[in-house]
């Protein structure tokens, strides 16, 4: 396994420590319906905080684009981030500059600082070395203990690396050390479960998996793309239609490396993305014009199951559907109960990580 440091390696007692977490979490008419991301890094935090650092988190929230928006402002997660931890959390609305900085300094010893959402700042995605050495002013140690955004080269994930001494908090390390297992030595057959939006955003990732598995099954977003390149009306369904061409050499490369790509046979359809629309099961010939496919049907959720059966090792990765709402989680809920399922009973090795996963 490769090395890399973590928070074992740092002295971290009375220093100011950067801490990159994902607590972008789902909300729901103003509340947080899942605080499983909030849960997560509490050791990280608490750990951090037992060893006399002065924790200063970080984490973007949505998708502001740029500039100040306060449907996205991370204040709610804080006071969520203050029960879950047992420790104040004091939340300061910038992110960056003097206002910041006073916050971290006047903070008690066991108080813990949120900054506002990065993402209000455009230096943030675009990895802006003059945004990323003013976070880095903040701090005197960074962690980084958000995986599940560790692949974007973002100002707060992949240039605070350089600027200061880094390591893995106790989620990430957990995480890699997992997931490594996982794919230097796994039991074969290994399936993996790609989901999500785009299929833009997980270029490498599907490269680098049929590679390594023998079944890719490709749900969400995603699976519209590929259904597209391979000639299927999709409708109105989220679809990168510029893609269809990466899409289908993605399928021809992994069937090179004996990798099977399994896409989605019938689909949950409506015309309206939101809870209690009309929803109903088709098979791919027949998507109507005017609506979306949410989610996997009946045929694709036995598939899937079916090849979970038969396998030693999974990856999962994003969900099937937009399982955000009913009745849309239902294909993601099943496949991922039988996972359970198979991995209680000791057939399956599971590994599960991502946004949404």
């Amino acid at each position: 396994m490769a090395k890399f440091k973590t928070m074992d390696d740092l002295d971290v007692a009375g220093k100011r420590v950067l801490v990159r977490v994902d607590l972008n979490v789902p909300v729901m008419n103003g509340k947080i319906t899942d605080t499983s991301r909030i849960d997560r890094v509490v050791p990280t935090l608490s750990e951090l905080s037992n060893k006399g650092a002065r924790v200063v988190v970080l984490s973007h929230f949505g998708r502001p684009r740029g500039r100040v928006n306060m449907e996205f402002t991370l204040k709610p997660v804080a006071e969520a981030l203050q029960l879950a931890l047992g420790l104040g959390v004091k939340f300061c609305p910038e992110s960056v500059g003097d206002k910041a900085a006073q916050y971290i300094d006047e903070a008690a010893e066991d108080e813990v600082v949120m900054l506002e959402n990065l993402r209000f700042h455009p230096g943030e995605e675009e990895n802006d070395r003059m945004f990323t050495t003013q976070l880095a002013k903040l701090g005197d140690v960074y962690v980084d203990d958000a995986f599940s955004c560790s692949h974007r080269a973002h100002a707060s994930i992949e240039g605070l690396a350089h600027l200061l001494p880094a390591a893995a908090g106790r989620l990430m390390q957990a995480e890699v050390e997992a997931l490594t297992a996982a794919l230097e030595a796994p039991e074969h057959p290994v399936a993996a479960v790609v989901g999500g939006a785009k299929v833009s955003t997980k270029m490498e990732v599907l490269g680098n998996l049929s590679a390594k598995v023998d079944l890719l099954l490709i749900g969400g977003g995603m699976a519209n793309t590929f259904l597209f390149a391979k000639g299927v009306d999709v409708g109105n369904s989220l679809c990168e239609k510029d893609m269809a061409a990466d899409a289908l050499n993605i399928i021809g490369a992994a069937r090179e490396r004996g990798c099977e790509i399994v896409l989605p046979v019938d689909g949950v359809v409506a015309r309206e993305f939101r809870e209690g629309a009309q929803a109903f099961t088709v098979e791919l010939d027949a998507i109507p014009a005017g609506s979306m496919m949410l989610d996997i049907g009946p045929k694709s959720i036995a598939d899937a199951v079916s090849r979970l059966q038969g396998c030693k090792t999974l990856l999962w990765n994003g969900p099937f559907g937009a399982f955000e709402i009913p009745p849309f989680d239902v294909g993601t809920t099943q496949v991922a109960q039988e996972a359970a399922r198979l991995t209680r009973e000791g057939k399956l090795i599971s590994v599960a990580g991502g946004g949404d996963t």
